[in-house]
């Protein structure tokens, strides 16, 4: 009884540090203002999200494909916190702060569950909640998908462990599952971790990986898969009762990939460039995880690796995992730990490539947890079998721990505010095109017109195939009247996006101020087929249209744009000059 509320003390005294230590790390981000990444589609000006909950954005929460993602639970997160707390971004970030005390704690409670370990776990969890490689997970209000997928990611590993130990209990030897069917109980944690499942794949499809995790779970820690002379045993069964998880992570790639073929976010790149970046991205991510240096928001895709750097890269990765392998038997956990931080990464590692990132600090968020488990359990058995070393290898332990809060709070500092942040990335990163680009933007919003010129300038220099670069561009030369110029810029944007409604909007303006009226009807006659709920593009139609002598035609789009927006008073003055003009439109 002395040891149970022992245990019962540690655990709580554990969970306590865990929680208080984690909030006060990342207590700054509470006072953080939006960025201009993403936040903006997710949040500020997303229509959707900012109107808060209602049955209309509910539907719109599980039907649109906006972002390239289908993530409803993540829009649903969004809408909720606008619903509650509008567009208080730092409240917005307290949540996510939440999150990932929860998912501390999660890392924690599970690890400590299927192992028996309460040190070595909560090492990990420590890890996992103070590392800097997640400051990105946590302190970007985007990233709510991350830290919220995590959450039910973690859940689902409890009660599949819950389920494992059940049907042990069944069977009374651990190491032998039973075949499919059981007790109530054992039913229940097996349906409750499917759900919890369901729930991250509509949250951010990277969990997809998960019945990966489950398999190795039952290898180690809850070993299911070996009998007592280490040979492999009911494989079958064991893969019977994964078929729903499969099954799910089958149709959320299928939706995933389609989402995002629709939504031209892949790059069409060569596969040996492929392949060359996740091999390097993965020894990129073991190095920024052991020394994490020059983290960044976003890392360029140099497009092309030497040959020589990604050969080293896969030498080293396949001669770890070949040592991994050899001691399967007296250190199971190297093995389980690493394929977890390889396997859960398969899916952003760059064999489709989305995006113009070559890696991310964001997607090891969950592959981090088995590489922590390595380390930890790794250390461990080496002070297990060499007492000597046991305080050397607690002072690096909790060195390495000191050493994270430093560089997170670091970390923490850039993300201030975008100008900090982008001025930091493109400071430690080379021709990164996107972070000038929201710099350009950063300084823009902040009344410097001349920096962000010439930084929109770099951009279409560094990469003249970056539509969002040619579109500021122009917009700001056509701020400060070099309007021959900002036209190049425009169509160049356009060309290059034509499927993007404010882009073909922006050059109709353009047309309209030049009244060349034959190409503005063209432009906004594209944004309307591209958004046909674009009250502006209506209005502005039915504009040119008018000066083009289609009265009728003009009327009908007028007409249009107040339906969408009866408060458009320019529409409304349009239209009723129109019909003045021509009684017989009424």
């Amino acid at each position: 009884m002395v040891e149970t509320r022992l245990d019962i003390k540690n655990f709580a005294l554990i969970c306590l540090a865990l929680a208080l230590g984690t909030a006060a790390l990342y207590w700054p981000i509470t006072s953080h203002p939006f960025i201009l990444f993403d936040d903006e589609e997710y949040v500020t000006v997303n229509k959707h999200v900012i109107t808060g909950l209602s049955w209309e954005n509910f539907r719109w929460a599980f039907t649109n494909t906006e972002a390239a993602n289908w993530h409803p639970l993540t829009w649903l997160s969004h809408q909720l916190d606008c619903e509650m707390f509008d567009l208080n971004a730092g409240a917005h970030h307290f949540i996510n702060l939440l999150f990932h005390v929860t998912n501390t704690l999660l890392v924690f409670v599970f690890l400590r569950g299927a192992t028996g370990a309460v040190w070595r776990s909560a090492f990990v969890a420590a890890f996992f909640a103070w590392h800097p490689l997640h400051v990105e997970s946590v302190a970007w209000a985007s990233e709510r998908k991350d830290t919220l997928s995590t959450f039910f990611f973690l859940l689902t590993l409890i009660a599949y462990a819950r389920y494992a130990q059940e049907r042990s209990k069944g069977q009374g030897v651990k190491s032998q599952p039973e075949t499919p069917g059981g007790n109530t109980a054992r039913c229940w944690f097996y349906a409750l971790a499917l759900l919890l499942y369901v729930f991250g794949l509509m949250s951010k499809p990277m969990v997809v990986t998960l019945p990966f995790v489950l398999l190795l779970l039952d290898f180690w820690p809850l070993g299911r898969m070996l009998d007592s002379e280490y040979r492999i045993q009911n494989l079958k069964i064991l893969l019977l009762e994964k078929i729903p998880f499969f099954a799910l992570s089958i149709g959320g790639s299928v939706v995933t990939y389609l989402v995002q073929i629709g939504g031209g976010a892949e790059w069409k790149t060569p596969w040996f460039d492929r392949l060359a970046n996740a091999g390097i991205a993965y020894a990129r991510y073991v190095a920024k995880t052991l020394w994490p240096t020059d983290l960044v928001i976003l890392y360029p895709h140099p497009k092309h690796w030497p040959v020589a750097l990604s050969l080293g890269a896969a030498v080293v990765l396949v001669a770890w995992t070949i040592l991994c392998v050899r001691h399967w038997r007296r250190q199971p956990y190297l093995a389980v730990g690493w394929f977890w931080f390889l396997g859960t990464l398969v899916p952003t590692i760059g064999i489709v490539q989305v995006g113009a990132q070559s890696m991310a600090d964001r997607y090891s968020y969950i592959p981090s947890i088995g590489f922590f488990v390595t380390l930890v359990w790794g250390a461990a058995e080496l002070a297990r079998l060499k007492p000597e070393r046991k305080n050397l290898v607690l002072i690096l332990g909790g060195g390495a721990l000191a050493g994270c809060m430093l560089v997170t709070t670091m970390q923490i500092s850039y993300w201030r505010n975008s100008i900090s942040l982008f001025l930091h990335t493109i400071e430690v990163t080379q021709n990164n095109y996107v972070a000038a680009n929201c710099l350009g933007k950063a300084f823009e919003k902040a009344g410097d017109k001349n920096k962000a010129l010439v930084l929109y300038r770099d951009v279409v220099r560094m990469e003249p195939r970056f539509s969002q670069g040619h579109f500021n561009y122009a917009i700001i030369l056509l701020e400060l009247g070099r309007t021959t110029e900002a036209l190049g810029h425009l169509q160049a944007a356009a060309a290059l996006e034509p499927r993007n409604p404010d882009i073909q909007f922006d050059l109709g303006i353009y047309f309209s101020q030049h009244a060349s009226w034959t190409n503005a009807a063209h432009c906004f006659s594209n944004s309307i087929s591209l958004r046909p709920g674009f009250p502006l593009a209506q209005h502005n139609y039915g504009c040119a249209l008018a000066n083009l002598g289609q009265f009728p035609a003009a009327a009908v789009h007028f007409r249009e744009a107040l339906r969408l927006k009866p408060d458009l008073a320019d529409a409304k003055k349009q239209l009723t000059h129109l019909l003045a003009e021509h009684p017989g439109l009424k």
